[in-house]
């Protein structure tokens, strides 16, 4: 009983960073998308100018040069994982503005689809059926998703409240929810990468240093190529001036969520793609759309969430049970 509630005690203060984590992270999603959206910036510029602070301080943080030297099987694999990272960004930034914040953070978890993909390749037929209905049903919540089921303007669930909205929005299509779904299985994808190379924490850390430099370096090319080309030619003089949006991306949105997740996966075994995370998200989602004055549908989102989170749980269920001791 002491052990039970002493373990209680001690994982209590990390629910709460972990909480408070993914709060300030996901309100560094809206004030991104509230920037794109109103200064018409570039992406690809963006992301890169937010990747250079970023990669300095893992650098300076974990030192990757310092303890024992790293053998080229694991930096070739987690410099790969660099481009990985970059192309995840931008695809999800780009989902972002197409999609608005509430459905491309939702659309984060479509990492979980790996699960039914790993069970289909690797013959473990026992739950197949099981994951094919994880998979539809998560597919049905994007669906209701991308026909604006969240939104107050076209949620056939909003029946109260027939005051004018600021930001009315139009049905988002399954064409645009393309662009955040990939981005989260490349997510999903990033992480499994890491976690192959190392299941060791402190190694963990260290490899991230060098994924996010390389994916740095990966995108200067991209990101000088569209400043030259770029819609417009002040963009450079607009990147130098820290914004609240700019430094929260990178303090919020790349740094400390690095931290919290591991934290999560190490001591509360609280992995990213599954329902108790997605729990987390949706009240810090609720939140932050009545903050900004988004057109939001609360019980849409409640509706999409319940689906979205019991098709996680059939598609990853097997990986789960798999997995958790191995990160444990």
């Amino acid at each position: 009983g002491c052990y039970g509630s002493c373990r209680e005690s001690r994982s209590t203060p990390l629910q709460v960073i972990n909480i408070l984590g993914n709060f300030v992270r996901i309100w560094s999603v809206y004030s991104l998308y509230s920037h794109l959206s109103s200064t018409g910036d570039s992406i690809v510029g963006f992301i890169f100018s937010c990747f250079v602070p970023a990669s300095v301080i893992f650098l300076i943080l974990q030192k990757p040069w310092k303890g024992r030297p790293l053998p080229n099987s694991q930096i070739v694999p987690t410099v790969v994982n660099g481009g990985v990272l970059a192309l995840y960004f931008v695809l999800w930034a780009k989902g972002l503005l197409a999609c608005r914040p509430l459905v491309a953070l939702l659309a984060e978890y479509a990492g979980a689809l790996l699960g039914v993909l790993s069970a289909a390749l690797y013959g473990r037929k026992v739950n197949i059926w099981k994951k094919i209905g994880g998979l539809a049903a998560m597919l049905l919540a994007y669906y209701l998703l991308s026909n604006g089921w969240a939104t107050r303007t076209n949620s056939p669930l909003y029946s109260f409240g027939s005051e004018p909205l600021e930001k009315a929005t139009e049905t988002t299509g399954m064409k645009e929810m393309v662009l955040p779904i990939t981005a989260g299985i490349l997510s999903a994808l990033r992480r499994v990468l890491a976690r192959r190379v190392s299941l060791k924490n402190q190694l963990k850390r260290r490899l991230h240093a060098i994924t996010v430099a390389s994916a740095t370096c990966f995108l200067f090319p991209f990101a000088m190529w569209d400043t030259i080309l770029g819609s417009t030619s002040d963009s450079i003089v607009k990147m130098q001036l820290p914004s609240w949006a700019y430094l929260s991306t990178v303090l919020f949105g790349m740094v400390l969520i690095f931290y919290v997740d591991n934290v999560a996966e190490e001591s509360l075994h609280l992995v990213f793609s599954s329902p108790r995370h997605l729990v987390v998200s949706t009240g810090c989602i609720i939140i932050l759309e009545i903050l900004y004055k988004m057109d939001f549908s609360l019980p849409g989102l409640l509706l999409c969430s319940v689906i979205l989170g019991f098709g996680i749980l059939e598609a990853t269920s097997l990986d789960r049970s798999k997995k958790r001791p191995l990160e444990a």
